[in-house]
């Protein structure tokens, strides 16, 4: 195969709609947009969600709740994902992101006690549960919150 036989799977490209290029095309005089108007209007249209002047379906829906804007979301690590690192080593933000188990730190880690842990290890983590801390700690490691 060469470079000038590559050519896209049949069916996957198809031809732009071209308008307003005379009435034998199809697609002529209005060029799909009706009679005057707002839709016919140059630049014309409405915003996503308009309703034409009734109140718009997310206005009319009940709110419920509230939603704390400073609130904190953390990244959650379980005690069973630390068993496959080193007795002795130190697990912090970077070595958690280098074994693919943190893709986005967001506010901050936080390790849950979730499965059981065997190695030795120092841990560095913004938040701990009680049960991951007690884990870590009978395992031999330390905690560290940072």
């Amino acid at each position: 195969m060469k470079l000038h036989e590559l050519s896209p799977a049949a069916g996957s490209k198809t031809a732009a709609k071209r308008v307003g290029r005379g009435h034998g095309s199809g697609w002529g005089k209005t060029a799909g947009k009706g009679h005057k108007g707002q839709n016919a209007r140059s630049g014309g249209g409405v915003k996503p969600g308009f309703e034409g002047g009734q109140t718009r379906m997310s206005m009319r829906i009940p709110k419920r709740g509230f939603n704390n804007i400073f609130r904190k979301e953390y990244a959650i690590v379980n005690v069973s994902d630390l068993e496959q690192f080193n007795s002795g080593v130190t697990v912090d933000a970077e070595l958690l992101k280098a074994a693919g188990l943190v893709k986005n730190s967001k506010d901050g880690i936080k390790v849950l006690g979730n499965g059981e842990l065997t190695k030795s290890l120092t841990v560095k983590a913004d938040k701990f549960s009680d049960a991951a801390k007690e884990k870590i700690e009978k395992a031999g490691g330390k905690v560290e919150v940072m």
